[in-house]
């Protein structure tokens, strides 16, 4: 690859890397070319770029980026799957994948600027979606709501009850 080429391409994956809002490193090593065509096609569906590069050009990004500590995993043959949303989206859509397959394997992660070992990437699985999130705080919200609304309907309801009695005693 011409040096041209290597210093636009660590430009691209350095800008990439600065929006990111996680960074999942994984290790693709026994995929073939359409199985990685088919999980970017998956990853890209959720909002996710999933760059193949060199592991030299990688750290140099990573550096640049600000994202140091990911280095030490880069090593071997790595896949990054970039997420500028939501930050959850690639381990669930890497786990959706390996359903069918063992691999891709993740090997560590960068999520909101913290890195996290391998069991901790993976356990990201298990937070809820964003949609689902807010949906839950509505909810918890909306009840105790509801339930006020419904006491004064029914403290309505009593008071014109009793004044509707009041008028009907008084006029027999």
């Amino acid at each position: 690859m011409p040096q041209a080429e290597k210093v636009e391409k660590v430009e691209q994956l350095s800008e990439a890397l600065g929006k990111a809002k996680s960074i999942f490193m994984t290790d693709f090593a026994g995929l073939s070319v359409e199985d990685i065509t088919r999980l970017r096609r998956e990853l890209r569906k959720a909002g996710v770029q999933y760059v193949v590069v060199k592991n030299t050009l990688a750290r140099i990004s990573a550096e640049k980026a600000g994202f140091g500590q990911m280095i030490p995993y880069l090593t071997g043959p790595t896949g990054l799957a970039i997420a500028t949303q939501d930050p959850a989206s690639p381990v669930r859509v890497i786990f959706d994948f390996r359903k069918d397959k063992e691999k891709p394997a993740i090997k560590a992660a960068v999520f909101e600027g913290d890195l996290l070992d391998q069991k901790s990437a993976e356990a990201i699985r298990n937070i809820p979606s964003r949609q689902v999130l807010v949906g839950q705080v509505v909810s918890a919200i909306a009840a105790p709501l509801s339930g006020f609304i419904g006491g004064l309907q029914s403290m309505m309801s009593k008071f014109v009850y009793t004044l509707n009695a009041i008028k009907e005693k008084k006029e027999s």
